[in-house]
């Protein structure tokens, strides 16, 4: 087993454009040669993150993150070097040759690969036991009672798992793989009397649930039999699963999810299926817990618009509640769907059809502000002047929160027409309460990205002349290899900064192997992440199409010079010092060198 050639790694990533990987995670619009959009690394409101095409390389100028379409995936998903070239390697239908796992392989990725297989292999035996098995045929029956289509039924792959305490435990057992790895996914049970496997999905309709690259990760089981319990078993979390990270159905609807530029969000695997029967393309569902930061990233990376459709009961409508202030935070623009008391939107579908859930449901969702007047209006008894005042104080306090002047306004008229009261004392009073909210902000911990790259870009911008020559003639270099060797030349005594020798050194190494400009090859070969994402801003820079004799020499001279610059700096301090002590004799002496030193840099 050989390492990968460096010619095959160059291949894959060449066959990858840049902006299409990234544009799976993150809108981008393309503005001048680059494309930009909201760096996924970290949270921002004005898009800082940029990605060049011609390059074929990215990079955040808030975070500092940077590199090629390797390091995007290693970053992203968390993937091993391997895990990436692989992934890559599929979208482009290259294959890889047979991978030496001492060099290459990063504890549990075997474990990983095994465990995504055998949910692979058990989807296609639950969807082929529901269709075309006599045991699967009650459940096929039911779930053709219940509005699912074959074409549903097709495209989200349900399937059925015999009432049998064996059937994954001997499929796996016969295909030679582990069940050890079986049992730490939650597929597989060990008897405390024998030790013997047994499945843990039993007489269950079984919907595979899948990561964003398509790969079955885990499964959902639910019962054929109302009164057994329980009504729906999950998989547990594994190194593969991760419910707080995992949209159901994502990467089904992406396409139309980023189409559309919305998605609608559901509790579940079955309401996302009905939504869909009904017309919803664009739906997507959490797993078995609340929406999470995580979850509203990866939304916000794919759209700008967010309609949330959870179940009318109390916990749903706390949970829709707190998903649409998770969802605002990140920028996203959200609605909320109402459904009737006691029904979740697929009892509306199968009760009043398709055309009623997107028009009465979907077409009919509320603002955030319209949900949170009718969510604090819940248990108030606004006759009582007691009960009503907290109501208003709790609806003005979201009001001062709202970022739209006319939003502001049309809300208050609303209140003031309501309860008739004063739209000028509800005006000041929602001043007062703005004006609180501010100083709250502001004696909070300080971490305001957008600040922070306001203040990164400053400071760049007033780097000392030493720093942004040696700034700019790399950014030549990678640009050119006869500038990098004219320059290696021309600067003897090498870059001040060390980080700056170290990019210098990976340089005249690739094209002193012949190698023509490559960015994002530069990249690949350099193992360290800071001088990696150093690399990427360097390429960034807006500089001249080629470096001139003079622009050179004045380059060279500003950065030879810095040395002396800094010892005629040091001397200064000291004559200072012997001036204050009074030695005067010493002063003359260091004034003397001072001179002769400045007499050197012309």
């Amino acid at each position: 087993m050989e390492r990968i050639p460096e010619d095959l790694i160059e291949k894959i990533r060449s066959s990858n454009d840049i902006v299409d990987v990234i544009s799976d995670y993150v809108p981008l619009k393309k503005q001048g040669r680059n494309y930009f959009g909201l760096c996924p690394f970290h949270g921002e409101k004005s898009p800082s993150f940029s990605v060049s095409p011609d390059k074929q390389i990215y990079h955040c100028f808030g975070c500092g993150a940077g590199g090629n379409v390797y390091s995007f995936l290693m970053n992203i998903e968390g993937y091993s070097f391997i895990e990436a070239l692989a992934q890559l390697g599929k979208k482009s239908a290259i294959e890889l040759p047979q991978i030496n796992q001492q060099n290459y392989s990063v504890k549990g990725t075997d474990e990983k690969k095994a465990m995504a297989e055998i949910h692979e292999l058990l989807a296609k035996l639950y969807h082929h036991c529901l269709l075309h098995t006599k045991q699967g045929r009650p459940a096929l029956d039911y779930l053709e009672k219940r509005g699912f289509t074959r074409e549903s039924i097709e495209r989200f792959q349900i399937g059925f798992a015999p009432d049998s305490w064996e059937t994954a435990s001997r499929f796996i057992e016969k295909r030679g793989l582990d069940i050890s790895v079986a049992e730490k996914a939650g597929l597989i049970g060990k008897r405390q009397s024998d030790g013997k496997p047994y499945d843990r999905f039993r007489n269950r309709i079984m919907f595979p649930i899948w990561d964003r690259t398509g790969t079955v990760v885990a499964f959902g089981g639910r019962v054929l039999e109302a009164n057994d319990e329980p009504k729906y078993l999950n998989s547990p979390e594994s190194k593969i699963f991760h419910k707080g990270k995992t949209l159901y159905g994502l990467n089904l609807s992406r396409a139309e999810i980023r189409q559309k530029q919305h998605a609608v969000i559901f509790e579940g695997y079955v309401d996302t299926i009905s939504a869909f029967r009904a017309g919803v393309t664009n739906g997507v569902a959490t797993l078995g817990t609340s929406l999470t930061e995580d979850h509203a990233a990866i939304l916000r990376r794919n759209v700008q618009s967010v309609t949330i459709c959870y179940d009318s009961d109390k916990a749903g409508v706390e949970a829709a509640f707190r998903a649409s202030e998770i969802l605002v935070k990140q920028g996203c623009t959200v609605k909320i769907s109402q459904m009737p008391d006691g029904m979740d939107p697929d009892d509306y579908i199968n009760k009043y059809g398709n055309e009623s859930f997107l028009k009465d449901i979907i077409g009919a969702s509320l603002t955030v502000m319209a949900f949170k007047i009718q969510y604090y209006r819940r248990g108030k008894n606004l006759r009582d002047e007691g009960e009503r005042m907290i109501y208003i104080e709790e609806i003005i306090n979201e009001i001062a929160r709202l970022p739209k002047a006319v939003e502001r306004d049309h809300y208050l008229r609303q209140i003031a027409s309501e309860f008739n009261l004063s739209l000028d004392a509800l005006k000041q009073q929602q001043t007062q309460t703005f004006k609180q909210q501010q100083r709250s902000k502001d004696n909070s911990p300080k971490k305001r990205d957008n600040n922070f790259k306001i203040q990164t870009l400053l400071q760049k911008s007033l780097l000392p002349r030493n720093l942004n020559a040696e700034r700019i003639v790399l950014a030549h270099m990678l640009k050119s290899e006869e500038s990098a060797f004219l320059i290696q030349e021309k600067l003897e005594s090498g870059f001040n900064v060390e980080e700056h020798n170290a990019i210098a050194a990976y340089l005249y190494a690739f094209y002193e192997e012949g190698n023509k400009p490559n960015v994002g090859l530069v990249m690949q070969r350099i193992d360290d992440d800071k001088l990696r994402k150093l690399a990427s801003e360097l390429a960034m820079l807006t500089i001249s199409d080629e470096l001139n004799e003079h622009e050179l020499a004045d380059y060279i001279r500003i950065i030879s010079s810095y040395p002396l610059l800094r010892e005629i700096q040091e001397k200064e301090k000291q004559q200072q010092s012997a001036i204050q002590r009074n030695e005067i004799k010493l002063a003359a002496q260091i004034a003397q060198e001072i001179m002769r030193m400045k007499r050197s840099l012309k």
